[in-house]
């Protein structure tokens, strides 16, 4: 089905051009991992996607777009081939042009194709492709190779078949009106397609608006039609519908109930019966009756229809003969998705599956067998939802068992038992019956329920719709596809913005779990998703320009067995013997048992072992693990197993138990293997793993303990750390040591719990003055020592101390003496063994003695005395300031001075209140207690905070609340007041405004609040809208700026400026929440390495934008600022890459608005989004390329400059992909800007206009493109002292020579001044004669070439040669290489007069193939072979390719084989053009690796020549009819030209001409004379014929001939020597006129030819011509007479001979010979206008004559060109060119021989090489590089050449945009060339001729057929050597008789 794409769709949106790229960057950036799915290939279609089918088994993919079909291979979606389908000239209101009968006179436009229908029918082998265009035609084409149609229809040709309307009309033609198409097969009656589509014809919204009467011609189209589909059956009922002679297979809806019935098609789909006995197939319609606007009583809802196909045993015929009409079997029932008041409503994509589903309500252990179960996807009609606006959609299901149940009772309704309003018939249906259902006394068999009947009323309706409840809901679903597996259905559904998601849902129909992935960014999905046929784990989709194949899981992104079944994705299983996450058949031996657990089975059956004995004593002997295995294992029987430790340790196992409870025994690892115990451990975890077949697949840790380390690692607690530890340890009291075996003490069983250690008690002690001596008691708990236990106390320094035992739970530590610098430090007490200083008696809750220091922390009184609160018994000395111990009785008093307040902070805050105020200074209290309420800020209390306090040194407290503004000092009141030097004051804060007053939404803004005392306070919030706090504040007396959150909603919000927590000190303030700003689009797309350039935002709502910045992830080096320019336009500078490699992929890049990430807004996900789906794409990107490369034109370093000059630089570049504009170029020399006037892609020109003078004499040229600056050369400034001096000098010397000059200068002007007077006037007068010329020859011109034109017959008058002429001459151009002879056209006496006709001698024209009877049967079949051969590809091009490679193999020869092969098969110019398409290939692919410019440039080898040959056969036609005339009257019109002057009969050089050389360089003056000739012949008697007096008398008679002839060939004409030309002076005297007789003038030796000036002929003479009886031998060929003895008008040694004999008599008439040049000016300006119309009609295309041929071959140019990559349109344009201007035409504008039968003298082939010349350039593109010493050959048309090449380069457009031809239509036109020229050729000749060069090497070629593999298989060597033997049987008696 078509999706309702837009008419306009030929064209992407800008916003889309990005579409393309984005496929490849989201793959690298969404979390394909996490996505749970996995886009394994892609195709991308250049335009919009319409359509995709698959073929049987799944090995291609058939993809159709708008104009465009692909033909892709599957799994990989390689392009296989393609073909192009549209656009056409095509119009709504005219039928198909295939419909013979049809005209139209609406205007047609070129309209695009959009594909309808794409169904595969394998069985044969046709793919079925119904498009748009043509009222909905269809094709039928190969699906081997879709670019090639399989059946052809309407057929044509020589059988053609009566085509209907109906059979050609089969589709919707609108791009937005839908079609589904169903191929249905049935036994022997062959296949038949359904179609349904919506209907479009007149009255529809998608008819043009016309109010033609014949419109309602459309009325006819049906909505759903069966049509007949067999392809290779009889072509006359192709797409017929009709099944017998009155009745039509359709369902039609009535004209008038059209409006009412919309039908929108989702989908076809076949589906075999649910009900068991009779499984019949079915065929059902998805579709959607559309809502009448304004229409309240007529919704819009879904429908599934329903037609019955029959069982193929039914062979498909009732009782009475006739085929079941689709509309008996058609039931409609309505689809609802939800309840009646919120139901889904549109139907947008259904799915039929097979799955297991149970109601929730009844509990069932056993899971539910699977079903035939209906999937759709529905949608809200109308109402957007969230999601950017796209609707709210569901998914819902049904079961066909229901809708089958609900159809049969429907029927029994309507026909058994009538219940009211269940179902009616459809009476707005053509072909249907009744109005209503009616009671049968009949019971209805089962095939009647389900099928209908004839007798019964049709079409049905049911009334009542099957209701479904959601399954799941989501905006803007598209697709759905549905797979169970597993135990899960897993439902794929695409959605409009181009993501796809997973659902696994369970027998219930609830959601387990879901995963999604984004396959196209904002490409929406095509309703019908299929599964991979070959392999269901990969899916099938297509979005709006992309085909992709998405496998369904992507299992190895979960590492772990609990990941992979916690996330309940149906295809995911753990593989436990390779120990990944995979899909099931990706395991191996997935089938047998326990190998792989699916999710369904729970986390619990992830497979894992338990080690019994799990710790493990380091002393034991011979240790061994027991391992439980536990979940999916299978049976290890028979496997290799073993315990891996790791660093390549391992032991061996075995299994032990039944497979239900396996266990595993292995070996622990050797002792000397155990790992290093860490220091601080007791024990060390071991990780083994159970190692199957030698992969490990599960995992579990042991423990070492070694109960020795237990008692050393804890020193101070042994004893208790060793009974209390979870190993089996023991406490041996004799050895005060932990040991792991009773065994090893007697007395270890005496402690068993650690309350029993003996222990040191722990007891507080009074802290001790530092360097005081003191005695410590200790009392100790369960000693169990004798009193002579020695033991020391340890205070944690080296020193110890002495112990004594008091009593047996006390002991003293005598004198102990401890010192510390610190104010106070904690001493650890411990006691340890005197014998054993390393063992301590337990002490387990550290017992520590605290040591003080009175000197050190006491800076200040209070400081000093506040210490006797922790026990410090310290005393402050006024008189030294200073703290020391308290010895003695007081002798000083302990009260302190008053609080001295240093500094208060802050000095202000608000009236309420809450500022936290710090007080720094001395003597601030001795205890918190004694400033609780010792603060006041005048009368305000000041309450302290107790956490905040430092003694004496610190108070923080919060201030109270005044009732009014003041100030006043802090007063601290200890026992004494102290006062602050400031003042705290009480203020109120105003906030007035804030600034912007408006920002995105997306938040980021800062905004600055002004007002007044707004820095008062300790802490200060911004709230917005009560909640949000405005972040990053920073605050001045006047203002506070602050980064505004975001929001949901565009909306004002309140802002609260709240100090201290308190109430807001702002009311009215608001800020409003906009829509976020839009960035559409970035242009360029491209940026060089080193970044810099400039990349163009553009988009709406930038006003709101305060900063901005741009990202490449990535790629890019830092984030680059970019600058607002206007709403909608902003600027940023690409930032520098690295690791860039060329042609990596587009970097995406992305953009912070105000600081935050910009995304698009119709992103926002809805909230039932999982996070993984809301991750962050980025929309733009960007593509890196390496950075422009600039040198100067010789690529040299210096630049020499003289300062004060002009200076104009010219910088190459290398071309590069950054399309840069010339404003991105900054050229610098030094400083000094270097202004740019000319960017190419090749070359940049600047100029400086100011001085460049400078103190350096070096200045670097640097050329700048963004932040890429290199310097390409140093410009070096010339000059200096040197110069001056220099300058000086020169000029002196000048001044000496001017003075000298000007005297000579004076003498010699006057002698100047009047030989000045003299040139010009014999300029002017020069002048003069030149323009006179030029105007008098240019109408003398145009009246005769008019007076030429009115006389040529144009039937007869041009003689045009035979076409075998034509061809010979072409192919053999100068003589004949076969026997070295010229040809001679056949000429027919004209009379007795004109001379016997002459015999045609060319061999290849002969009718008989002239060979001794007695070698004529070898030589015959020898031939035939030959020909066989030659008929065969591969020989044929093995053969010409061993020929080429002979080395005397000339290029003559490769001429010569190519023409002969091309007369040989003649008759098949297919094959001959085939042959020709390779061997051109070979070329190709020769040139291409080399230079590709220089293919076809000459003729050297064999391919060329035939490429020559073939252009001539193509061309002849198109040659006589278009290119004929124009170029004869050319022809005629230069010989008028020429013979309009003076023509030096030997030199041939004349007064007119085109070509220099041929210029007859002198002013002879030349009389015209009118002469009275009678000739009896060429038809005429008499006639008056103009000659010129100059002209001699031969150059008389070819005048009078060409008279008296023009109407017939020149082969026909007599020649000059056999008449004779007689003057009748008077009537009795008569002279026989001859160019040399007795009378003839001899000057300087040499005798001057008789002229008609000689012999005094006056004008309107009478002369006589006739023929001679006797040939005048006297005198050969004028021209080739021998010049030191003969002249005519100059003597041809040398011109200015007479120059020098009379000097002063012609002196005024002769000047420089270059004078007369203007004259070939003249003869151009005169022949101008038929040289345009020759060019014209060569180079313009005929709408009823297309160059078929030249279309052809250029396609293939252009297809060749595209496979090898070359896309340089100069290349093509030169291919072109070469192929058929310079290879064709131009042989043709310099032969005209070629193709007519006229004499072509060698002056018109001079002036014809000048035309070939012009033509040449015209098609030419390099530029004509002309100044005054060019030829003027070629400068003669240099102004015209211009314009001929805009012509030349308009008609390859015009070629290039002709609907391409197909291989059937060239074959078609080369075959009617071939026919129309039948047996026109001798082929044995050429056959012959061609054996000639196989014979003379014969080897060569047997080399190369062995050789060649093809050749070699088909034995087409032995065939060889069999005509060498045929021929060379008897060939050379045979030869010699000859």
């Amino acid at each position: 089905m078509a999706p309702a794409a837009a008419a306009g769709a030929e064209l992407r949106p800008p916003a889309l051009l990005l579409l393309p790229l984005l496929p490849s960057l989201l793959l690298l950036l969404l979390p394909g991992r996490a996505a749970g799915l996995e886009v394994q290939r892609k195709f991308l279609s250049p335009t919009p996607t319409n359509n995709f089918a698959l073929d049987g088994p799944g090995s291609r993919v058939y993809l159709a777009a708008v104009n465009r079909l692909f033909q892709l291979s599957g799994g990989e979606l390689a392009l296989e081939a393609e073909a192009a389908v549209g656009p056409v000239l095509d119009s709504p209101l005219c039928h198909a042009p295939q419909l013979p009968q049809a005209s139209c006179e609406h205007p047609k436009v070129l309209t695009n194709n959009y594909n309808k229908i794409l169904q595969p029918d394998p069985e044969q082998g046709v793919l079925v492709v119904c498009g748009s265009i043509y009222q909905g035609l269809c094709q039928l084409r190969s699906m081997a190779n879709i670019s090639a149609v399989a059946v052809r229809f309407p057929p044509g040709g020589s059988d053609p078949v009566t085509v209907f309307p109906s059979m050609l009309n089969v589709a919707a033609n609108h791009p937005n009106a839908s079609t589904v198409g169903l191929v249905l097969r049935r036994g022997g009656g062959g296949a038949r397609l359904l179609v349904a589509a919506t209907y479009t014809g007149f009255g529809s919204p998608f008819f043009p608006r016309n109010r033609s009467l014949e419109d309602h011609r459309f009325e006819n189209t049906p909505e759903i039609a069966i049509r007949a589909l067999n392809a290779r059956g009889d072509l006359a009922k192709l797409f017929t519908f009709d099944i017998n002679p009155s009745d039509d297979n359709i369902f039609k809806i009535k004209q008038g109930a059209k409006a009412r019935h919309k039908l929108n098609f989702v989908r076809a789909f076949l589906q075999r019966g649910a009900a068991p006995p009779a499984r019949r197939p079915y065929a059902y319609l998805a579709l959607n009756s559309e809502a009448n606007a304004g229409d309240k009583e007529s919704p819009s809802h879904s429908l599934l229809a329903r037609i019955c196909l029959g069982e193929a045993a039914e062979a498909t015929l009732n009782g009475s003969g006739e085929t079941k009409k689709l509309t008996e079997s058609y039931i409609q029932l309505g689809l609802r998705c939800g309840g009646a008041a919120d139901a889904f409503t549109r139907l947008v994509s259904v799915f039929p599956a097979r799955a297991a589903w149970r109601s929730p309500a009844v509990p069932d252990p056993a899971p539910p067998p699977p079903e035939e179960l209906l999937f759709g996807v529905f949608e809200r009609a109308g109402a957007g939802g969230g999601g950017g606006g796209r609707p709210q959609s569901a998914l819902c299901v049904f079961r066909f068992a229901e809708i089958e149940e609900t159809i049969r009772a429907a029927r029994n309704s309507c026909f058994v038992s009538p219940a009211a309003g269940m179902v009616t018939v459809l009476d707005s249906v053509v072909q249907g019956t009744g109005p209503a259902c009616e009671k049968r006394n009949i019971q209805l068999q089962p095939e009647q329920l389900d099928c209908g009947a004839a007798h019964l009323q049709h079409p049905l309706a049911i009334v009542n719709p099957v209701t479904a409840t959601p399954v799941f809901t989501y905006s803007g679903l598209t697709a759905v596809a549905v797979a169970s597996v597993n135990n899960y259905t897993v439902v794929f559904l695409g959605t409009a913005s181009g993501g796809l998601l997973k659902i696994n849902l369970d027998s219930t129909m609830k959601v387990i779990s879901r995963r999604s992935i984004s396959v196209a960014y904002g490409e929406p999905v095509h309703p019908i998703m299929q599964f991979d046929p070959s392999d269901s784990t990969y899916l099938y989709l297509m979005t709006s320009y992309q085909m992709m194949r998405v496998k369904v899981a992507a299992c190895n992104q979960y590492l772990t067995c609990m990941e992979c079944l916690a996330a309940a994705d149906a295809y995911c299983g753990w593989c436990t013997m390779e120990t990944r996450c995979s899909l099931q058949h990706e395991c191996t031996n997935f089938t047998g048992a326990n190998f792989w657990a699916s999710a369904s089975e729970g986390v619990q059956q992830c497979p894992s072992m338990t080690i019994l004995e799990p710790e493990i004593n380091i002393d034991k002997e011979n240790p061994a693990l027991i391992i439980q295995i536990n979940g999916t294992i299978p049976n290890l029987n028979g496997t290799n197993i073993s315990c891996d430790y790791g660093n390549d340790i391992h032991t061996v196992a075995r299994v032990a138990g039944d497979y239900v409870n396996q266990f595993i025994y292995c070996g622990l690892l050797p002792r000397e293997k155990y790992p290093a115990f860490p220091d601080d451990q007791d024990h060390v975890v071991v990780e083994t793993a159970l190692r199957v077949n030698s992969k490990n697949i599960i995992w579990a840790n042991f423990t070492i303990y070694d109960c020795k380390r237990t008692g050393n690692i804890y020193p101070k607690r042994a004893c208790t750390s060793c009974l209390s530890t979870r190993w089996k340890c023991h406490w041996c009291p004799s050895t005060y040591t932990c040991v792991s075996n009773h065994s090893q003490c007697d007395d270890a069983l005496q402690m068993k719990r650690k309350i029993d250690c003996p222990r040191i008690v722990p007891a507080s002690l009074d802290p001790m003055p530092t360097g005081v001596s003191r005695d410590i008691t200790i009392s100790v708990a369960n000693a169990t020592f004798s009193k002579e236990t020695a033991l020391e106390c340890h205070f944690g320094t080296d020193r110890t101390f002495e112990a004594r035992w008091v009593n047996s739970s006390a002991v003293e530590c005598v004198h102990v003496l401890l010192h510390t610098s610190e104010k106070s430090h904690l001493f650890p007490v411990n006691l340890q063994l005197k014998d054993r200083p390393d063992r301590f008696i337990d002490s387990p809750e550290m017992m520590t003695v605290e040591v003080y220091n009175c000197a050190t922390g006491s800076a200040d009184c209070s400081q000093c005395l506040g210490r006797e609160d922790l026990g410090h018994r310290c005393i402050w000395s006024e008189s030294s300031s200073s703290c020391r111990l308290h010895s003695e009785p007081p002798q000083v008093s302990d009260v302190c001075p008053a609080p001295e307040i240093k500094k208060i902070e802050p000095l202000r805050g608000p009236l309420e209140g809450g500022t936290l105020l710090t007080i720094r200074g001395r003597n601030l209290g001795r205890r918190f207690s004694d400033v609780l309420d010792a603060v006041r800020i005048g009368s305000v209390q000041c309450a302290p905070l107790p956490n905040r306090y430092v003694v004496s040194e610190a108070i923080v407290c919060q201030t109270g609340e005044a009732q009014e503004a003041f100030s006043d000092v802090v007063t601290v009141n200890v026992s004494r007041e102290g006062k602050s030097r400031e003042r705290y004051a009480y203020v109120l804060p105003v906030v007035q405004s804030i600034a912007p007053v408006n920002g995105p939404k997306a938040g980021g803004t800062r905004v600055t609040i002004r007002g007044s005392r707004l820095d008062v306070g300790s802490e200060l919030r911004v709230l917005v809208n009560t909640s949000k706090q405005c972040t990053d504040l920073s605050r001045n007396d006047s203002t506070i700026t602050c980064t505004m959150p975001s929001a949901e909603l565009t909306m004002a919000v309140r802002i609260c400026v709240q100090f201290e927590n308190k109430s807001c000190a702002s009311y009215n303030i608001t800020f409003k929440y906009e829509k976020n700003p839009i960035i559409s689009d970035i242009n360029p797309k491209k940026s060089q390495i080193s970044g810099g350039r400039t990349i163009t935002l553009e988009g709406r709502g930038f006003e709101l934008v305060q900063n901005v910045s741009m990202v490449v992830r990535g790629i890019g080096r830092e984030q680059t600022r970019c600058k607002v320019h206007t709403d909608t336009t902003i600027t940023c500078p690409s930032p520098a890459a690295s690791n860039v490699t060329v042609g990596s992929k587009p970097a995406p890049v992305d953009f912070y608005l105000n600081g935050r990430l910009y995304a698009d807004d119709h992103l926002a996900l809805d909230e039932e989004m999982y996070p993984e789906e809301a991750l962050h794409v980025s929309k733009f990107s960007l593509e890196y390329y390496t950075d422009p490369q600039f040198f100067t034109a010789k690529k040299e370093k210096w630049i020499k400059h003289h300062p004060g000059e002009p200076l104009t630089l010219v910088i190459h570049k290398e071309p590069d992909s950054l399309g840069l504009e010339s404003n991105e170029y900054q050229v610098k020399i030094g400083l000094i800007s270097c202004e740019i006037q000319i960017v190419s892609d090749k070359v940049i020109h600047c100029s400086v206009n100011e001085s460049l003078s400078t103190s350096e004499r070096q200045l670097p040229v640097t050329i700048q493109v963004g932040k890429f600056n290199y310097t390409i050369a140093m410009l070096h400034l010339g000059g200096g002292e040197t110069a001056i001096i220099v300058s000086i000098v020169i000029c002196s010397i000048l001044l000496v020579l001017s003075v000298v000059a000007l005297f000579v200068f004076c003498t010699k002007s006057r002698r100047a001044e009047r030989y000045w007077q003299k040139t010009l006037l014999q300029m002017e007068e020069m002048e003069s004669q030149i323009r006179e010329e030029i105007r008098k020859g240019f109408a003398e011109l145009q009246t005769d070439m008019t007076d030429l034109t009115k006389e040529l017959n144009r039937s007869q008058g041009i003689p045009f040669l035979e076409y075998k002429h034509f061809v010979t001459r072409t192919f053999f151009p100068k003589c004949s290489s076969l026997y070295e002879e010229c040809y001679i056209l056949p000429s027919q006496q004209l009379s007795s007069q004109v001379g016997s006709q002459v015999q045609e001698t060319h061999p290849l024209l002969v009718g008989e193939w002239k060979i001794p009877e007695n070698c004529r049967p070898n030589m015959e079949e020898g031939i035939s072979l030959f020909s066989t051969l030659l008929n065969n590809k591969h020989f044929l091009i093995v053969f010409v390719h061993a020929l080429e490679q002979q080395k005397d193999f000339a290029v003559r020869d490769r001429c010569n084989l190519a023409s002969l092969l091309t007369i040989a098969l003649h008759g098949k110019l297919e094959y001959y053009t085939s042959i020709m398409k390779d061997l051109l290939v070979d070329l190709i692919d020769a040139s291409a690796s080399k230079n590709p410019k220089l293919m076809l440039r000459r003729t050297e080898s064999v391919v060329e020549k035939m490429l020559t040959n073939w252009m001539s056969i193509c061309m002849y036609s198109y040659l006589r009819e278009t290119v004929g005339e124009p170029f004869f009257l050319l022809i005629c019109a230069i010989k008028q030209q020429i013979n309009k002057g003076s023509i030096d009969a030997i030199t041939g050089k004349a007064r007119y001409t085109l070509n220099e050389e041929w210029l007859l360089r002198e002013n002879i003056e030349a009389k015209p004379r009118n002469l009275n000739v009678s000739f009896q012949g060429c038809g005429m008697d008499s006639l008056s014929v103009r000659a010129m007096d100059t002209d001699t008398l031969s150059q008389v008679k070819e005048k009078i001939l060409e008279a008296f002839c023009k109407n017939v060939p020149y082969s026909q004409w007599p020649r000059v020597e056999d008449v004779d030309l007689e003057w009748f002076a008077t009537s009795t005297d008569s002279y026989i006129l001859r160019d040399l007789d007795d009378t003839s003038v001899v000057e300087d030796g040499r005798k001057k030819l008789n002229t008609l000036a000689h012999y005094k002929i006056p004008e309107g003479a009478s002369l006589a011509m006739s023929l001679s009886d006797k040939k005048d031998t006297t005198l050969s060929r004028v021209k080739d007479l021998d010049t030191e003895k003969y002249f005519h008008l100059v003597l041809p040694t040398d011109e200015s001979v007479e120059h020098k004999k009379s000097h002063r008599q012609s002196h005024r008439k002769k000047v420089l010979p270059e004078i007369y040049l203007t004259r070939l000016l003249s003869t151009k300006g005169t022949l101008q206008k038929f040289l345009d119309d020759l060019f014209k009609a060569i180079l313009s295309i005929r709408d009823d004559k297309p160059p078929v041929a030249v279309k052809y071959f250029f396609d293939f140019l252009e297809e060749q060109a595209e496979k090898r990559g070359i896309t340089d349109p100069d290349t093509m344009h030169i291919w072109k060119t070469n192929s058929l201007p310079l290879r064709f035409w131009v042989n043709i504008l310099k032969n005209p021989q070629f193709v007519f039968d006229i004499d072509k003298t060698d002056h018109i082939d001079a002036c014809l090489s000048v035309i070939a010349q012009a033509f040449i350039d015209a098609c030419s593109l390099s530029d004509l590089q002309l100044g005054k010493d060019s030829p003027t050959n070629k400068l003669l048309y240099a102004k015209e050449i211009p314009e001929y090449r805009k012509i030349v380069q308009r008609y390859y457009k015009q070629i290039h945009d002709m609907p391409p031809l197909s291989e059937q239509e060239m074959n078609a036109h080369l075959a009617e060339e071939s026919r129309k020229y039948r047996n026109e050729f001798n082929t044995n000749v050429a056959m012959a001729e061609i054996y000639k060069y196989a014979k003379r090497y014969r080897s060569q070629i047997v080399a190369a057929l062995d050789a060649n593999p093809t050749t070699k298989r088909t034995q087409l060597q032995h065939k060889f050597e069999q005509v060498i033997a045929l021929m060379e049987d008897n060939i050379y008696e045979c030869c010699s008789e000859a």
